[in-house]
């Protein structure tokens, strides 16, 4: 399994049971017999990148240890209409109970996964990297994040707190570039904190700013056109690393990534995405 969290997992998989369950599955418990036993497939209803098919497997355990889940298709599978990603053997109450958090899971993990491909896709051959954002769900990062991956993209920051980036407002709050940056590395220095410095930049005016102020390891060039971009690379010359941000779409992404930027960061890989349409059957 990729690399995640196995706390933050089963607590999402705990309290997300718990939203939907509470004191019972009370249409089951009323309507299939407690000693009933059953087959269920997880249906492809549409074209993408299946994700989120170890996360079902977690999710299927945890609500009955019983179960028997074999997989037909693995996580970052390109997969079509009509094709079965897995099934599910045991208690047929139990699968009623864990139906709609799998397949909420999935369809959302999928349908990302699905947009991070197509982005990574659209630059391939170049030397770009497709980042994602802090432009998630709140508490479901770590399974959209995970989705990002299994796409082929890349994950940025997962938080305020593992990388410094010096935004807008920070600039505008704190008076200027220069002294956002030189207040930032002090901060980092009396703290004893080893973090890196991505600087956003709104024009060649600031990014010239920037450029005298040094001391950030990447520059961030949010909403520039590509033919401001590409002077901004050449300005550069490889001095920090470049990212390209702010509205690029999948028709734009590969004429940013052609002026020589090293990243590309996508909002919409996380916000703008199209869930893929799954469902589960009785087999």
């Amino acid at each position: 399994m990729d690399t995640i969290d196995q706390h933050e997992l089963i607590n999402f998989i705990k309290n997300s049971l718990h939203e939907d369950i509470r004191d019972g599955d009370h249409t089951s418990l009323a309507c299939v017999p407690i000693d009933s036993m059953g087959k269920a497939k997880l249906l492809v209803k549409g074209k993408g990148i299946l994700a989120g098919v170890e996360v079902a497997k977690q999710i299927f355990q945890h609500v009955d240890s019983d179960f028997d889940v074999e997989v037909f298709i693995k996580d970052g599978t390109t997969v079509d209409y009509g094709q079965v990603a897995f099934e599910v053997r045991g208690r047929s109450q139990s699968i009623l109970k864990a139906e709609r958090l799998v397949l909420n899971t999935m369809q959302r993990m999928s349908g990302i996964a699905t947009m991070s491909r197509k982005f990574v896709n659209a630059v391939a051959g170049l030397n770009v990297q497709i980042l994602d954002t802090r432009k998630t769900t709140p508490l479901l990062r770590f399974l959209e994040k995970w989705a990002v991956r299994i796409g082929g993209a890349t994950n940025y920051r997962a938080g305020l707190y593992d990388r410094i980036m010096i935004k807008d407002n920070h600039i505008d709050f704190c008076g200027s570039i220069t002294d956002a940056v030189l207040k930032t590395n002090e901060y980092l220095r009396e703290n004893k904190l080893d973090l890196e410095i991505t600087l956003e930049v709104r024009n060649m005016e600031e990014l010239k700013e920037a450029l005298e102020v040094g001391q950030v390891n990447r520059i961030m060039l949010d909403n520039f056109d590509t033919q401001i971009m590409h002077q901004a690379v050449l300005l550069v010359n490889k001095r920090f690393e470049l990212e390209a941000s702010g509205g690029i779409t999948i028709d734009t992404v590969r004429s940013y990534a052609e002026t020589g930027v090293d990243f590309i960061s996508i909002g919409a890989l996380t916000h703008s995405f199209r869930s893929l349409d799954l469902s589960l059957k009785k087999n």
